[in-house]
């Protein structure tokens, strides 16, 4: 085979060829030893005036606006990324759950590295853009510098401190951290302070995803690493445009002076590329010259992962519907006596002729029976009081720490005034879980929950279950933030029987009590006989024409 040249020289031995053009051509990628070349334009480097430099740099002000941080991510940046299409949760849950509540498939993660100021996180926004995906997390290798001792601390502040060397970031933390991301599970991320050199108090927290973007300057230097991602890409940006996007960055975003900044530059950031970040341009699948100046890269990129994920996608509900039938229903389960007074409730509020008042009236008193029903499975200890007489009383007093309750929005919050009345101080969380009107599969949106609830008893709260999956997802979301699957309680005032069974087989240690259980659901997942769509009846929002048992942009059965 003859060797690989472009521009009449031959490429170097062990390293991605790269494709030097002066525009893309029709069909810009080619197949060469294993890696993909994508685009490729002459090196810049022979500009040799500042002027004509800063010709190939977006303007500061347009275009797309510089990143301002001054840490890995602030404690108040929301969750999710807006596009010109639509809006990306970037620390939401996927719906890729099987009938055991487990995630079926691993989440596709992508590894972006190169040298400093290449352009890495704006290529990894621009594939978040074009994948038009809801669920991607960005995790950025920045977040993961190591704790520095005092004496570290001090050279820092003198630009004396090699942060661009592999022993300057806490490996072994990447690594358990793109595991558990990749097996759908929770994490909690360092947020990283770049002007005192310093990791923060809180850190974030990050949930499973579709795709899963991991960026940094030495994304590729560690074996066990390259091995957690689906796809490594280097982003190959000419060194004096780094050079003076650092120097942009450092001065204006982290407060340094320009000749610490150069000093740090060819102290360590140029020997640091040289030795350890440009060899590991071998090990990529593809190379992006240019960075974000690279839309035909970044349009094959996207392409590839669109077929990946298509390989990865999974019905829930369709597969709880054949899940666990006929079977008996779970001894975790508890019914509410079903006396005439219940039974009398539940016809008036299924009766589709019931006024909006006098739903919620006899709503709410079955919610306070159902609360109260729900307290009596708590633990519950001997002890002794006096009583005003001064004689001795044998009772029972709670055995936990705490109570908090979690309502599955939207209709869930409605059970809250009972939680309340019933428990003195109850802390309540709210999680948002939307069926995707696209697939009908739940999605996570938002959740809210209150600190150290792994240590309380916790009340799941949601009015209707039909599927259980909903149900299944925020328990697995409970579980992620370590509250003991034998402390989480889930009540609805209505089931379905296949929500039961799939709740209860996944999580069999899970209390599920509800005033009353419906055997069947229709093809579209729907109780039958059913309530209707419990969250429009309550606040008097438009009722869904084929009268659906699902919250319309609620929670998802």
């Amino acid at each position: 085979m003859m060797a690989c040249t472009h521009l009449g020289s031959p490429c170097r031995p062990g390293f991605p060829c790269v494709l030097a053009m002066s525009s893309p051509p029709a069909y810009p990628g080619i197949r060469v030893s294993g890696c993909w070349t994508l685009g490729a334009e002459g090196s810049s480097s022979s500009s040799s005036n500042a002027e004509s430099l800063d010709r190939l740099l977006p303007p500061v002000g347009a275009g797309r606006s510089p990143r301002k941080r001054t840490t890995s991510q602030c404690k108040s940046e929301p969750p999710l990324l807006r596009t010109s299409k639509r809006t990306i949760y970037t620390a939401g849950r996927p719906p890729w759950y099987n009938e055991h509540g487990t995630q079926s498939k691993e989440a596709f993660a992508i590894g972006l590295g190169g040298g400093s100021a290449s352009g890495k996180t704006t290529v990894a926004r621009m594939i978040i853009e074009a994948l038009d995906v809801p669920w991607v997390v960005l995790l950025s290798m920045d977040s993961f510098y190591k704790v520095l001792t005092r004496q570290q601390q001090e050279q820092a502040a003198h630009n004396n401190f090699n942060f661009d060397h592999p022993d300057a970031f806490d490996f072994d933390l990447i690594i358990s951290t793109l595991k558990k991301l990749k097996q759908g599970k929770s994490v909690k991320v360092p947020i990283y302070d770049f002007t005192t050199h310093s990791r923060k108090k809180d850190w974030k927290t990050l949930y499973g995803a579709n795709v899963i973007i991991f960026e940094g300057i030495m994304a590729f230097a560690d074996k066990t690493l390259l091995e957690l991602l689906d796809m490594k890409i280097f982003v190959d940006t000419d060194s004096d445009i780094r050079l003076v996007r650092r120097l942009r960055r450092d001065i204006s975003e982290r407060g340094r002076d320009i000749e610490g900044v150069i000093k740090q530059y060819n102290k360590f950031v140029k020997p640091a590329f040289d030795q350890y970040i440009q060899p590991t341009m071998r090990v990529a699948d593809i190379v992006v010259p240019r960075g974000s100046g690279n839309t035909v890269a970044i349009d094959l990129i996207v392409q590839h992962v669109h077929s990946q994920l298509e390989e990865r996608e999974l019905s829930v509900r369709a597969a709880l519907a054949s899940a666990h039938q006929c079977h008996p229903l779970p001894r975790t389960l508890s019914v509410l006596k079903s006396t005439p007074q219940v039974r009398g409730m539940h016809t008036i509020i299924r009766d589709r002729e019931t006024s909006r008042d006098e739903f919620i009236f006899y709503s709410k008193r079955l919610m306070r029976l159902l609360i109260e029903h729900a307290l009596s499975f708590l633990p519950f200890q001997d002890c002794v009081v006096q009583t005003p007489q001064g004689q001795d009383y044998s009772g029972k007093c709670y055995a936990g720490k705490q109570i908090t309750g979690v309502s599955i929005l939207r209709a869930g919050e409605t059970m809250e005034p009972a939680l309340r009345a019933v428990c003195k101080d109850v802390r309540i969380g709210t999680i948002l879980i939307q069926t995707n009107q696209f697939t009908g599969e739940p999605e996570l949106h938002y959740l809210r929950l209150p600190k150290d609830i792994s240590d309380d008893h916790v009340i799941l709260m949601d009015c209707t279950v039909s599927t259980g999956a909903a149900a299944m997802m925020a328990v697995r979301v409970l579980l992620d933030h370590d509250v003991p699957e034998d402390k989480i309680f889930l009540l609805s005032l209505l089931m379905a029987e296949m929500g039961v069974h799939s709740v209860a087989y996944a999580f069999p240690r899970v209390r599920i009590i509800t005033t009353a259980v419906d055997k069947r659901i229709n093809d579209l997942f729907r109780i039958i006989p059913g309530i209707g769509n419990f969250g429009d009846r309550y606040f008097g929002t438009d009722a869904v024409p084929d009268g659906s048992d699902e919250e319309e942009g609620g929670s998802a059965g």
